[in-house]
């Protein structure tokens, strides 16, 4: 488990500080126990600073993949150095150079890494100007393979420890349209999202990234229950695996967000909150694929999306789907044309507004 004494942030803390590192020129170390998404936040830097980022496995490496191998030059008369083929020669490259399972490699990889790292050049080759390093790793009490970092080399860097974040997760799940079972369930039962134990002798087990492979495993209709089950709790463990398809048994008895906003559906029958948490982001899914389309009516549809949460679902609930259309989604909602929004801003703006705060 996480040492609490060490302060932690969240993907989104994570980011701000990496990219303000990166604008200083101070490589960094992103700490963290497996499957928070530690390279899913340097390849979400990337694309936001539109800089390519080469992904290093330092644990696969050998010493001379960073070095480089000698060979005779006839011409020179003398023994030089090949450059690594993974690393930029490219004088204007702006890469981000992941140098992953930094402390999972072997002494001497970390020695020829410490090279880069400290001096920016390793035998004869430079890093280009533009170049940026970031590392990450898991931590010695994650049961994985790790070796002690030596204290020049981590002196080197700026460390910041991972930490799971729910919201930080549920914006991003949203964004990328996780399946809505997995977000509703996990929305319902926070404590599910991440639950990695490195006693424990399972070898399955929640993360954000075995989430993931959940909602994956939900996109097609092909396999028979007792196999999805299966194969669900070879991803998240067994004892997760029977309460969320519980979860998701009840959730299949809710109506479609289709024929809610338009307006088939106005009333909720099965009122339980875990399924309700699922519809919500399902109602969010559509609104947001009805907006992308431009879809005829969609004040209306929005309307609908808004008198029926109201109408149906908690306060809870009514506040995260509309923060989900107003902050993650940005719809093009307009007050002006939407029946309902006057008493959903007297009802619920304050939730909403402080949601959209923290």
């Amino acid at each position: 488990m996480s040492d609490t004494s060490i302060r932690q942030v969240g993907p989104n803390g994570a980011k701000k500080a990496i990219r303000k590192a990166i604008q200083k020129r101070r490589p960094v170390f992103l700490w963290g126990p497996p499957g928070i998404g530690k390279s899913d936040i340097v390849s979400q830097i990337g694309a936001e600073m539109d800089r390519e980022v080469i992904d290093v496995r330092l644990a696969l490496w050998e010493p001379t993949d960073i070095k480089g191998i000698p060979y005779y030059n006839a011409d020179q008369g003398a023994m030089v150095w090949a450059p690594p083929a993974e690393l930029p020669t490219d004088p204007d490259s702006r890469a981000i150079i992941f140098l992953d399972e930094l402390n999972s490699a072997p002494p001497a990889v970390q020695a020829a890494a410490y090279q880069l790292i400290l001096n920016r050049k390793v035998g004869t080759y430079n890093l280009p100007e533009g170049v940026d390093l970031v590392a990450a790793g898991n931590r010695d009490g994650d049961k994985g393979v790790t070796y002690r970092m030596p204290a020049p080399l981590a002196n080197r860097f700026i460390h910041l420890e991972a930490k799971v974040d729910f919201e930080d997760w549920q914006d991003w799940a949203t964004l990328n349209k996780v399946h809505p079972d997995v977000v509703g369930y996990v929305g319902f039962a926070k404590q599910d999202l991440y639950d990695f134990d490195p006693k424990s002798a399972s070898k399955a087990f929640a993360t954000p990234r075995s989430w993931t492979f959940v909602s994956d495993l939900l996109e097609d209709d092909d396999v028979d229950l007792d196999t999805l089950q299966n194969l669900i709790a070879g991803a998240i463990g067994d004892g997760l695996a029977v309460k969320f398809m519980a979860h998701r048994k009840i959730a299949g008895k809710m109506p479609k967000p289709a024929d809610i906003l338009d307006g088939k559906v106005k009333t909720l029958e099965v009122k339980e909150v875990s399924a309700m948490y699922s519809l919500t982001v399902g109602l969010c899914y559509e609104l947001k694929d009805r907006a992308d389309k431009k879809a005829d009516k969609w004040d209306d549809q929005a309307d609908t999306f808004f008198r029926y949460m109201m109408d149906n679902f908690p306060t809870e609930l009514v506040v995260m789907g509309a923060k989900t259309a107003l902050t993650n989604y940005d719809l093009p909602l307009d007050a002006t044309k939407m029946k309902s929004f006057d008493e959903f801003h007297s009802r619920f703006g304050k939730y909403v507004l402080s949601a959209m705060e923290t």
